[in-house]
């Protein structure tokens, strides 16, 4: 028996040193031919066999969904294509249309190749002369309405130029195409094609060939994330609107320029250089003292988090407990006395972007706009007046009492405290 023990455990012995030589082999094989060959997107659908869990997480954010191929899922569009619904709907904003509207062009659904969002707001790609182009129509999803898109010149901007770097994967602009139809793993971790093709014992190299941005300065991190969520100009492709060749890891400010107001850009920002859009965070994120102190996207936002994501906003808590997570408040006083207490977002993250319809979304330069503000320019919006309980307040008064409740007197300290 104890001849039969030996043989087994000298048998052992041999074929794990055996397979470690042919690990060994496959490595340096593998290694040499590989890493010669140039880097290429693979897909997603490629991680899950290593990264199940955080493709599993992946799946549950809006990245995974940027757009959606109708002709394989008839279910990615969110609403009905009725003409006579959507031009009832076109009649209620007449006055703002630029084409009369019977002149605007409504694709059938049969024509839509991929959609562009689902949760807020969702547009309609269509193929005219082997070129993608965004429909005139868009269907806002919390209105339940349909509006006007560029509906003068819908045809005459090709998606590709202007949107696909930020919606798809592995883009190539020369030849129109993409690797994913989504902004998936590889738009924040790079090409995987070495990632996937080394195996699990050559753990250096293979670890070598992917981004991790969680290993990469944390402005370099965070500029992943301002190579879509930031509006500018593209300074290796003229007229892309975004930045053509970037890469994670890379510095984005080569490939892309920020756009500012003082270039003439009334649009898309204020004049503070705040966005107006919902695709502007990373800009007026650079503006704050967050930005200054280090705070990046992902001190209050994740990508892939396992479980049930806690917000639709993919932020770590929700509302302003994400704010007293860092900030502990300590007095009820001055500024902090009136209603708003406790509601940081409400005054220093103010709805003063568009997503769908106009104060949607937060704005991300982390800044109590004031009456004084709007007042200095009437086209710059204030944290009071964007909430509705003073949006049709006159604002020097508003000024006037914020002045008085902010003013620290030995006086105030016997008197009730004012509210707004």
């Amino acid at each position: 028996m104890k001849t039969r023990g030996f043989a087994k455990l000298i048998l052992f012995l041999l074929l794990a040193i055996g397979l470690a030589g042919c690990a060994s082999d496959e490595t340096k094989i593998n290694i040499q031919e590989m890493l010669s060959k140039p880097k290429t997107y693979v897909g997603s659908d490629e991680c899950k066999f290593c990264h199940l869990e955080h493709y599993d997480s992946w799946k549950n954010t809006l990245h995974s969904r940027t757009i959606m191929d109708v002709t394989q899922n008839r279910d990615a569009l969110i609403a009905e294509i009725d003409k006579e619904v959507i031009r009832a709907d076109l009649k209620l904003m007449e006055k703002d249309l630029q084409v009369p509207i019977d002149d605007i062009y409504i694709p059938e659904a049969e024509e839509i190749r991929y959609t562009i969002g689902m949760q807020w707001k969702q547009g309609f790609l269509i193929e005219k002369d082997g070129t993608l182009y965004v429909a005139s129509v868009q269907y806002n999803a919390k209105s339940e309405q349909w509006v006007n898109y560029h509906e003068k010149d819908w045809d005459q901007r090709p998606w590709n130029q202007y949107c696909v770097g930020c919606h798809a994967t592995g883009v190539d602009l020369d030849k129109g195409t993409f690797s994913e139809s989504s902004v998936g793993c590889e738009a924040c971790h790079g090409p995987g094609s070495h990632h996937v093709a080394l195996p699990e014992t050559a753990v250096f190299d293979k670890r070598a060939t992917i981004i991790n941005p969680s290993h990469l300065p944390a402005g370099f991190r965070t500029q992943i994330c301002g190579s879509c969520h930031g509006s500018g100009k593209s300074t290796k492709k003229q007229n892309v609107e975004w930045p053509v060749g970037y890469q994670p890891g890379r510095a984005l400010g080569v490939y892309f320029k920020s756009t500012r107001f003082g270039d003439g850009n009334i649009k898309e920002v204020y004049a503070e250089n705040f966005g107006k859009g919902h695709h502007e965070q990373y800009q007026s994120w650079k503006l704050s003292t967050h930005a200054n102190e280090g705070v990046t996207c992902t001190s209050c936002h994740y990508v892939h988090q396992l479980g049930v994501p806690p917000t639709q906003f993919q932020t770590k808590g929700s509302g302003s407990q994400q704010c007293l997570m860092c900030h502990q408040v300590i007095n009820q006083n001055m500024a902090h006395s009136i209603h708003s207490f406790a509601n940081c977002i409400g005054c220093h993250m103010p709805r003063i972007a568009k997503s769908e319809e106009s104060g949607d979304n937060h704005s991300h330069a982390f800044v109590a706009l004031l009456p004084k503000d709007t007042l200095e320019n009437p086209k710059v919006p204030n944290s009071c007046q964007t909430c509705h309980k003073h949006k049709e307040d006159d604002l020097a008064t508003l000024q006037n009492v914020y002045d008085g409740i902010t003013k620290k007197t030995l006086l105030r300290v016997h008197q009730q405290r004012s509210r707004l």
